[in-house]
């Protein structure tokens, strides 16, 4: 008798917690586990080309930044990509694009320095105005001091790319 009381309390337990969990998702809103947070009605982005609006950097920077955008979108979206009047559309520059100091060392000098990669991004939700933006992202990577950027920047140009395209599309798309 003790061993079908167990099992029924487990059973029991069990069920209960997947009703919490359908409740507690539920009442989330619009959801998915891509981590979008788009409506239904939304059914098209586009990305207009980004641009170089500083020195330093290279060239091709704009056009990859550009393209990983459109592939982040498609991939963690079902949207439909457009050339351009999309729902929802991205559209931007690269404002920033420096060395600084990140660190001193007990002579007071650089003991690493950062990379600096600034974006200017505006959104625009053709279905609900509330959301758009016109925002600043920004993302870093260090290198070290003895070493010149020419040696560091194709190491670190995708991490940072990769945290941009992060930052714009959790403000853009899942609404963070």
């Amino acid at each position: 008798m003790k061993g079908s009381f167990s099992s029924l309390a487990m059973k029991m337990t069990l069920l209960l917690f997947i009703l919490n969990a359908t409740f507690l998702l539920s009442g989330c809103g619009i959801y998915s586990f891509s981590g979008t947070n788009l409506s239904p009605d939304l059914k098209t982005f586009s990305v207009a080309n980004f641009t170089m609006g500083t020195a330093g950097g290279p060239a091709n920077l704009p056009q990859r930044l550009t393209e990983q955008l459109k592939e982040y979108f498609q991939k963690n979206t079902s949207l439909t990509i457009l050339p351009s009047g999309g729902d929802l559309v991205l559209e931007g520059s690269i404002t920033g694009y420096d060395v600084t100091p990140a660190a001193t060392t007990a002579s007071d000098q650089a003991g690493l320095n950062r990379l600096n990669v600034t974006v200017q991004v505006r959104f625009t939700n053709a279905k609900d105005e509330t959301k758009n933006f016109d925002q600043s992202f920004t993302y870093f990577a260090d290198f070290p001091q003895a070493q010149t950027l020419d040696q560091n920047e194709a190491r670190l140009l995708p991490t940072i790319q990769e945290n941009l395209i992060q930052q714009i599309f959790n403000k853009s798309a899942a609404d963070w």
